[in-house]
């Protein structure tokens, strides 16, 4: 692929993952995606043929990605896994009060609303949620129970995005952090 093709599915995924955030999977018509992302209509087909699934894939994947190499740039500057997952909470919250509280977690809308009935978004969103969950264990430090903990404060986190989300208030973020820091001690 050129440079060119390569810029355009790259809009594509930015304006498809645009509106997923905002509006979950519904709320990303191919229409809507061609309109926003600028880009010929032809050119949606050319990059993903297999349709709509396989463009959020993409992008849920791509935005995961980001993501998780940011986690993976906290958990080099960050001391302890309480520090690590206070500094995740952070940068996540910023994002989405940054947003004006529209982008919380750029896989959880589409997991909600897809992952029972498409397996290939079901895939996507557990590719991207198992990167995120191995970036918390490596830090747990070989803790016996650092599986448990890796899932259950990913848990914390998600949910706490959710209700700052539903809120418009960074307090649920901060309250999770001071249990996420008792329960990582």
């Amino acid at each position: 692929m050129g440079e060119k093709g390569a810029r355009t599915r790259d809009r594509l995924m930015d304006a498809t993952q645009e509106l997923i955030e905002v509006g979950g999977y519904s709320g990303a018509g191919l229409n809507q995606v061609v309109a926003a992302s600028g880009a010929p209509r032809g050119s949606l087909y050319f990059h993903f043929p297999e349709g709509k699934d396989q463009l959020v894939g993409a992008s849920i994947r791509r935005a995961g990605l980001a993501i998780g190499d940011g986690m993976e740039g906290l958990a080099e500057s960050s001391g302890s896994a309480a520090e690590f997952a206070q500094a995740v909470l952070r940068h996540l919250g910023d994002r989405l009060e940054e947003s004006g509280w529209r982008k919380g977690c750029p896989v959880a809308t589409v997991a909600l609303e897809m992952a029972a009935t498409s397996d290939p978004l079901q895939e996507a969103c557990s590719e991207v949620y198992s990167r995120w969950e191995a970036a918390l264990r490596a830090r747990l430090d070989g803790r016996a129970d650092a599986d448990d903990l890796a899932v259950t404060v990913l848990a914390l986190i998600e949910g706490a995005l959710l209700l700052a989300k539903a809120h418009r208030s960074r307090e649920p973020l901060t309250r999770v952090g001071r249990q996420i820091t008792a329960l990582l001690g």
